[in-house]
């Protein structure tokens, strides 16, 4: 590929879509100190671009250097210094603590205070990478902000389109439901279209000494999987007791705390009827947890808060005209085929068959039934809307 701009064809993009040779193009790389990110650092620099890596100090070192898996923080600041130096791009730590702190950890804490259940991966794309760094990228000069998240970008009619990687066991459209369009402008996804595998063979093409490293797992700010231990950590006092009590109004023990409770949480409650019980609604202001069968657990619909809609013309429209959608409630569900409508006046989604499990504070992302690979958007669940009438009243 040549560089030389007098050479650069008139209207030619490069691979970037930009009309201009590659190192007349500054990118930003998000370094996590992982084999993707520093993968996608590689490929660019290979291909001529201006590539500047940049690494975020999310938590502290010396509580974070020890846990293995975790991103942002020790040994992997120093992994992401050293494959910058390897492949000759300039490379700066900025310390984003406090941030990261005011704007995923302490939502984080709050939202499991409330009787919701977080997923504090979207708060760190919807914040600090996707807007704070963003905007540290264009300060910088860039054209654009790249990352390692498996995720396609693509031009559409009417501009660009976000739709899942082509490698469906590393999909991350879940968590990044909430980009929106102004972002999505600036954004550029160069794993989308790449296998795992194939990711790895690439690290090792380029010498790159992380090219064995273990996933990031879980949480990175949760050391030993124990939410309720963060969550009592930030907020000193949270795990006051309460009352476990059936959905028909018996009360069957009691608990140390809503935090140690999640939506469809089967194993752990410390009481029997002789039948399965499962928690099916967390009221975190009477300090109560509300169990009862499997069946309650059926949500026929979502009422959403924080809405970001990607798809044509507005939500609004797509609401009133009973779109249809797929619709995805975890991470690790497939999507399943629902409507867009409206509930109490508000924009909804519904289900085609009740889904189970569905829990307040989680994400709902809405795709394209249409191949189901584009990104429609979504919204955090503010309120299930139960099948079990005895839910709803609980």
């Amino acid at each position: 590929m040549t560089t030389d701009t007098a050479a650069w064809p008139e209207g030619r993009v490069n691979s970037l879509g930009f009309a201009k040779p590659p190192h007349e193009t500054r990118v930003v790389a998000a370094m996590s100190g992982g084999v993707d990110s520093s993968v996608v650092a590689a490929m660019l620099k290979a291909e001529g671009y201006d590539v500047i890596g940049i690494t975020l100090q999310l938590y502290d070192h010396g509580a974070a250097i020890e846990k293995k898996g975790a991103c942002c923080a020790g040994q992997d600041i120093h992994d992401a210094r050293n494959v910058s130096d390897a492949i000759g791009i300039p490379h700066y730590v900025l310390d984003y603590e406090s941030r990261f702190r005011e704007q995923v950890m302490e939502d984080f804490a709050d939202t499991y205070l409330s009787g919701s259940t977080p997923i504090p991966c979207i708060r760190c794309n919807q914040t600090v990478k996707f807007a704070d760094l963003l905007a540290t990228a264009k300060e910088l000069g860039a054209d654009c902000l790249a990352t390692g998240h498996y995720i396609r970008r693509t031009d559409g009619p009417e501009g660009p389109e976000l739709h899942r990687a082509h490698d469906a066991s590393r999909d991350q459209s879940y968590f990044l439901f909430a980009t929106t369009r102004e972002q999505l402008d600036f954004l550029r996804f160069p794993l989308g279209s790449l296998p795992k595998t194939e990711v790895r063979e690439l690290a090792e093409k380029f010498g790159l000494q992380v090219a064995a490293k273990p996933d990031s797992q879980d949480i990175c700010f949760v050391p030993d999987g124990s939410y309720a231990k963060v969550v009592e950590k930030l907020r000193p006092g949270s795990g006051r007791g309460g009352e476990i009590v059936h959905l028909d109004g018996r009360i069957l023990g009691s608990h140390d705390g809503v935090i140690h409770y999640t939506i469809g949480q089967r194993r752990g409650l410390g009481v029997a009827t002789g039948d399965p019980l499962f928690v099916i609604k967390i009221d975190a202001p009477n300090r109560r947890v509300i169990v009862g069968p499997r069946e309650a657990l059926m949500t026929r619909g979502l009422l959403l808060e924080e809405l970001n809609w990607l798809g044509q013309g507005s939500l609004e429209e797509a609401a009133t005209n009973g779109a249809r959608v797929l619709i995805r409630v975890r991470s690790t569900r497939p999507p399943v085929p629902g409507w867009l409508g409206y509930e109490d006046g508000a924009p909804a989604v519904f289900f085609d068959a009740p889904e189970e499990g569905v829990a307040r504070g989680q994400a709902a992302v809405l795709y394209d039934p249409d191949g189901g690979t584009r990104i429609l958007g979504g919204g955090f669940i503010a309120r299930p809307l139960p099948a079990d009438a005895r839910v709803a009243a609980a």
